[in-house]
């Protein structure tokens, strides 16, 4: 096989791999195989933690948890805030907001209904859509959540910016208000109940554990570089293929 065969099977190849587990490497995981803890209710009891402070990007923050909070999700969506397009929380000095996931839960997940359903995140907001009226109607909006996820640990924050969209994860930690005087009064509160809608029907959670209890993507998520790889070696050959036959 000549160098330029070869660079030409691995650029195709590497190109075709590429649109493939692009596509595919951020798919949710069909109903059965989610993990069983999935379809459970959150739990959320009072907490008689106090209010505390802490600083984060040098601002101080009052932390001021109000229920105790444990949740297993499928993450159908997320927002990282450290992205460079994520201006609000920049501009309002929130850097205790490290990433938000959308998840669902419970009955979407009894009954597969969030399955074949459009995700998408903005700063503050998850977004769903349904393709017909039947798959509207079965899926539960308080079977799914918005979590604006807070911490002010490097371990928590690397674990939180390492979930991808298809993992299965269980988070616990308080539902808590937070606020600063960092230049002006800045204040957030939380929901306390999946049935609310709108603004304010996000939950705000000071996680304490992140436990993902299965990574999304099959195989695509790791052949996403190895397709990058490939391209990568499709090249080089083509660069070293006119010096060595000559």
């Amino acid at each position: 096989m000549s160098l330029a065969t070869l660079s030409r099977i691995l650029v195709i190849g590497g190109l075709l791999l590429l649109a493939v587990s692009w596509w595919q490497r951020y798919a949710l995981p069909a109903p059965a195989a989610l993990k069983p803890q999935l379809v459970r209710e959150p739990v959320q009891v009072p907490t008689a933690v106090t209010p505390f402070k802490t600083t984060v990007g040098g601002v101080t923050y009052t932390v001021k948890p109000m229920y105790e909070y444990e949740l297993w999700g499928l993450v159908v969506s997320q927002h990282d805030t450290s992205t460079w397009w994520n201006w609000i929380h920049e501009a309002s000095h929130d850097h205790l907001n490290v990433m938000d996931l959308c998840v669902v839960f419970g009955d979407n997940v009894k009954t597969g209904a969030y399955a074949g359903l459009d995700y998408s995140s903005g700063q503050f907001v998850c977004y769903v859509q349904a393709s017909s009226t039947a798959k509207w109607q079965a899926f539960s909006m308080s079977a799914l959540s918005n979590n604006h996820l807070l911490s002010d640990r490097l371990s928590v924050t690397s674990r939180l910016r390492g979930v991808r969209v298809g993992d299965q994860v269980r988070v616990r930690g308080y539902l808590a208000e937070y606020s600063h005087q960092h230049g002006f009064a800045f204040t957030r509160g939380t929901s306390i109940t999946r049935t609310d809608t709108g603004n304010g029907a996000c939950e705000t959670l000071y996680v304490e554990e992140l436990e993902i209890l299965a990574r999304g993507g099959g195989p695509w998520r790791l052949l996403y570089p190895v397709a990058w790889v490939m391209l990568a070696a499709g090249v080089a050959v083509w660069l070293a293929a006119p010096i060595r036959l000559r």
